[in-house]
């Protein structure tokens, strides 16, 4: 089999809309440009800006080899992807803020607007969803599917996180997670908010810490595609029904909704509690869909 990378050629650029093709922002988008990451849109719900991040259509790899350090039975058979669309996503979890406005209210454990929304079960992120469409028309937003979200967060990346390969030195050890995600090695360091979940017994961590929560999003940095909290912060749930590994997995980048599987759900990148391994592009575990942690978001698509 061939190496999948991610590729930009005529048979694989769709036509569908974006601004450097018609040099005009959709009509749900409040704002548009382009920077050293690539292209972005906007749109505003009462007064509050979400950025979206033009993912390009491509090939990449899904799940990790078994020689991987933290690997999992369930990330494998690895096998390529090909995404002939490209798509907008998130490029934060979703915010208080926007949850707030959206919504009218606030169910998040670690209270800011800026730090991802938690406490939030799949179910009501589909309430979010539907009452956003309703708000804005055309818009479209959905969850992402596990492949969308894998090959976003690689962002043209084959290693166990976009930086490279990650050495784990200890459960919540592996200082080249520092630099690009909140996780149980650093999450507690400087915490700012009274309430925080007590971490002083989290095993081998990378620096010394007694209290740990959520981050405000963006102070970690971005993949290569601009995607911020990627990797830890919150998990993020996806589309697909949860299957136990990726025999026979679709390999068009669409989500996977076989019902006889149950309702269960992937849930993706890791989170601030999280040991070392489970903050892994290729990571994913399961959770019911009425199920609510304070570990626990959601990034938005636009297909």
């Amino acid at each position: 089999m061939s190496k999948p990378t991610v590729v930009k050629t005529p048979s694989l650029i769709d036509t569908a809309w974006h601004p450097l093709a018609t040099g005009c922002p959709p009509g749900w988008a409040s704002g548009w440009g382009q920077d050293r990451y690539g292209v972005f849109v906007e749109f505003t719900v009462r007064e509050v800006t979400q950025r979206l991040r033009w993912i390009p259509p491509g090939r990449s790899w899904m799940g990790s080899p078994e020689e991987e350090p933290g690997h999992y039975d369930n990330e494998g058979p690895r096998h390529p992807v090909t995404l002939t669309h490209g798509y907008w996503l998130f490029d934060t979890p979703c915010t208080q803020a926007l949850w707030t406005a959206v919504m009218g209210q606030n169910p998040s454990q670690f209270q800011s607007p800026t730090r991802p929304v938690e406490n939030v079960s799949w179910e009501d992120v589909q309430t979010f969803l539907s009452k956003i469409n309703e708000q804005i028309p055309n818009l479209h937003l959905a969850l992402p599917s596990e492949a969308q979200w894998e090959y976003a967060c690689r962002a043209g990346t084959e290693t166990a996180i976009y930086t490279g390969d990650l050495a784990i030195l200890g459960k919540c050890n592996a200082p080249a997670l520092d630099p690009i995600a909140w996780y149980g090695g650093n999450s507690g360091v400087n915490f700012d908010l009274a309430d925080g979940e007590d971490s002083s017994s989290w095993p081998e961590k990378q620096y010394p810490h007694t209290r740990a929560g959520t981050r405000p999003v963006k102070l970690k940095k971005a993949n290569p595609w601009g995607l911020y909290d990627m990797l830890g912060n919150v998990m993020e749930w996806t589309q697909d029904r949860w299957h136990e590994n990726y025999q026979d997995a679709p390999t068009d980048g669409l989500a996977w909704e076989d019902r006889s599987t149950g309702e269960r759900r992937p849930l993706r990148g890791g989170a601030w509690d999280g040991k070392a391994r489970y903050v892994r592009a290729s990571c994913r575990i399961d959770r019911s869909p009425n199920y609510r942690s304070g570990l626990i978001g959601f990034r938005c698509a636009q297909t």
